[in-house]
């Protein structure tokens, strides 16, 4: 009986050793897709805000023509 346990805890132990290698192989990875993740997030936002401003520009441009009355 306590030869059995002694093999079932040794494979367990081997068991987390690996899952720990392959955890510390993963962060690097999962680090890297945050970081693009938080750049293309950012990336979006200043598109948006110029897509934003040139959208108000257009709309003054053409308040500005209906006023005048070249629209």
């Amino acid at each position: 009986m306590q030869d059995q346990l002694v093999d079932r805890v040794g494979h367990v132990e081997a068991s987390v050793a690996t899952i720990g290698e392959d955890v510390s192989e993963i962060k690097p990875v999962t680090d890297a897709v945050k970081r693009w993740k938080l750049m293309g997030i950012g990336a979006l936002g200043v598109t948006g805000i110029a897509t934003i401003g040139v959208s108000f520009a257009e709309a003054i441009r053409r308040i500005a023509f209906v006023i005048i009355g070249k629209g």
